[in-house]
């Protein structure tokens, strides 16, 4: 017995060191032992393991040997993995920091942190008494996919985190990435094996993540940088700053660079650092990111639709080709806009291959003169895809050819349309072929119905053979009807069928995203499964029950009226019910609201009253009343505060009832209107 508890302390003291000499080499690339002794260390580790059966949860050696995965299991994030607002210039920069003391009513300097923009796979690390046990990826932001055992192979990832001030709970949000170096060195492998090449170092990192054999990770050179937490309990930080030295003291990797800045103009002279030094970055960096760096500020600011009000992407001017336009072609979306896409002789441009680009609309294309020939400046910054910023009318032959604005859909023939006000060319015939096969596309994805199988080149042969006309008829879909077809055998007709049969069963959300309704994507789709318990809720829903939701616009809310208003929609939702759908709404959330006393009413703020303007207005929208911006003869009351301005005259000239702060607390008590 002594020697076993001589044998688990030795255990313990070269998990210790070993862990050390990880932080030492991954993190701070400082090493202070040879590979050879490191390799001795973990060798007699492993050894003892095996003897006792004893293995700490930080121990090195459970970073590799996990067995492959089935599936990745679905994973929810306590608070929503935002995305960020972006600013191409400097100005843009500034009226951020406009819109930071708008918000906050100071004239005050704020003060900012700025860092470098990695490109890699966001990624989030939940500790639980100081033990990582679930490392997750960021998805549709509500909810991404469990991979933890592969986020374990990664060096820098410490398995442990200890200390007094460590909370219980703990969410840590970074990224991982791929440096450059290490990218082309895995394309030459996988090139010589006559693997297809990654596009670019994210896609690198990204699909090494998410593989399903854990030694595959570990094979690649992947890196993890840290820069946000959050907590369910109090958190030992009050600013970004706190932050990141709490996390440089947990042995974390954090940012290259991390400068605070007090005010905007300090800000301006970080960036043009941090742009300078970018080419001696070891990794892919798109640009940088600037925070509030109060947190309390932070709250106090809040969230738009999908992004913080407190941080901004500043983007680096974009990577540059040039090449010659082949063609021009007319592409149909599901929405049946026309945009014109240039096919180009293929050009290396920040790391990619680029063989196509989009021309925006058919008046860019007569405004920058672009024509079937011509030598173009191509652009391409991160996920944007490329585009083209300039012809070079020097090379002119006098070859080149002109291109105008189709007259007639190129799949269905139809005449095209131009709506009074907009640059969109657009089809209107609802069965259209292009528009159709985009929808069914788009139905059957993975943020949608997730139906596996069911991809761009299947979708293509249903429909050619007549099989599915609309995404109700995938539900129609036979084992027999699939198995004499080319691409199908008797194993892939069953999966199919399986994966159709098993998206039946499906939530909200997903549901409507898969309908494709204009403006609203994965996020709005969350939103609205928060505030509408059934779909049947949603049906004839006024425009002004979507503004109330906070981050829900006019745009958004007149989409969704006009889909939930259209009787042909709402057939299509019968039928679908009809052939199994089953819908569930685990987003539901009714914990934050209120009896409604304020239902139906629009309500305009002016002054200062004794809680922020954000919280005023959450108070409202929580029952059910409607915050708005300006006074209208729509608005129901003009609750004015101190120092109120013109807002209050307008007003009283449009009739409108005028009252307090705490009239319309009362108002929400119960009390009179």
């Amino acid at each position: 017995m002594e020697d076993d508890g001589k044998k688990k302390r030795e255990i313990e003291n070269l998990v210790r060191e070993l862990n050390y000499h990880c932080y030492r080499y991954y993190v701070l690339d400082d090493p202070v032992i040879s590979d050879e002794e490191y390799d001795r260390l973990y060798r007699r580790l492993k050894e003892l393991e095996e003897e006792t059966g004893y293995v700490l949860p930080d121990s090195p050696t459970r970073r590799v040997g996990a067995p492959p995965l089935q599936k990745f299991e679905k994973v929810k994030h306590r608070d929503p993995m935002l995305s960020l607002d972006n600013a191409f210039s400097h100005e843009e920069v500034l009226e951020f920091d406009r819109r930071v003391k708008r918000h906050l009513g100071t004239d005050n300097e704020i003060e900012y942190t700025v860092e470098p923009k990695y490109d890699g796979l966001a990624i989030e690390l939940t500790y639980r008494d100081g033990i990582l046990t679930t490392a997750s990826t960021r998805g549709d932001g509500f909810e991404g996919e469990n991979v933890t055992q592969n986020i374990m192979t990664i060096k820098s990832v410490p398995l442990a985190i200890n200390g007094p001030d460590t909370p219980s709970l703990i969410d840590i949000r970074g990224e991982v990435y791929m440096n450059i170096e290490d990218f082309e060195a895995l394309n030459n492998e996988r090139e010589g094996r006559g693997e297809p090449a990654f596009a670019n170092p994210r896609n690198a990192a990204a699909g090494s993540v998410r593989q399903l054999d854990p030694s595959i990770t570990a094979a690649r050179t992947l890196h993890l940088v840290c820069y946000g937490a959050s907590a369910p309990g109090k958190i030992p930080f009050s600013s970004q700053t706190g932050l990141i030295n709490w996390l440089k003291r947990k042995r974390f990797p954090i940012p290259l660079i991390v400068r605070l800045c007090r005010g905007i103009e300090e800000v301006i002279k970080a960036l043009q650092e941090i742009e300078e030094k970018r080419e001696t970055f070891p990794f892919e960096a798109d640009g940088a990111v600037v925070k509030v760096n109060d947190f309390d500020l932070q709250r106090r600011l809040g969230v738009k639709t999908r992004e913080p009000r407190w941080a901004i992407a500043y983007k680096f001017p974009a990577h540059q080709g040039t090449t010659r336009i082949l063609e021009i072609i007319p592409s149909v979306g599901r929405t049946g806009a026309i945009t014109p896409v240039a096919m180009l002789e293929p050009v290396r441009i920040g790391g990619v291959t680029v063989s196509r680009s989009t021309l925006h609309n058919w008046d860019e294309v007569e405004r920058k003169d672009i024509r079937i020939g011509d030598t173009v400046v191509v652009e391409r910054a991160g996920d944007v895809i490329p585009h083209v910023i300039k012809v070079i009318t020097d090379r002119r032959t006098g070859n080149e050819k002109r291109v105008t604005p189709p007259e007639f859909c190129p799949a269905c023939g139809s005449r095209v349309v131009r709506p009074e006000g907009e640059v969109v060319v657009r089809c209107q015939r609802l069965d259209c072929p292009a528009q159709v096969r985009e929808r069914i596309k788009h139905f059957a994805s993975r943020n949608g119905m997730d139906i596996e199988g069911l991809g761009e080149k299947n979708v293509e042969l249903l429909y050619s053979e007549g099989l599915i006309r609309h995404f109700t008829d995938i539900y129609k879909l036979r084992k027999e009807d699939l198995v004499s077809l080319p691409r199908f055998a008797e194993k892939s007709a069953e999966n199919l069928i399986t994966a159709i049969g098993r998206s039946k069963n499906t939530t909200l959300a997903r549901l409507l995203y898969a309908l494709g309704i204009i403006h609203v994507g994965e996020y709005a789709s969350k939103l609205l499964a928060r505030n509408f318990k059934e779909i049947e809720d949603l049906y004839h829903v006024r425009p002004e029950a979507i503004e109330r939701i906070p981050q829900m616009g006019e745009k958004i809310a007149r989409s969704v009226s006009d889909f939930f208003s259209d009787e042909e929609n709402l057939k299509t939702l019968d039928e679908l019910r009809e052939l199994g759908l089953r819908v569930t709404n685990p987003d539901f959330d009714d914990s934050g609201k209120e009896e409604g006393a304020l239902d139906g009413l629009t309500f305009v703020i002016t002054g200062t009253l004794p809680l922020p303007r954000k919280e005023v207005e959450g108070m409202i929208s929580r029952n059910g009343g409607h915050p708005a911006s300006s006074v209208s003869r729509k608005t129901d009351y003009l609750v004015a505060g101190e120092n109120p301005g013109a807002k209050i005259e307008k007003a009283r000239s449009l009739g409108v009832k005028v009252i307090s702060f705490e009239d319309l607390q009362k108002m929400i008590k119960g009390g009179s209107r």
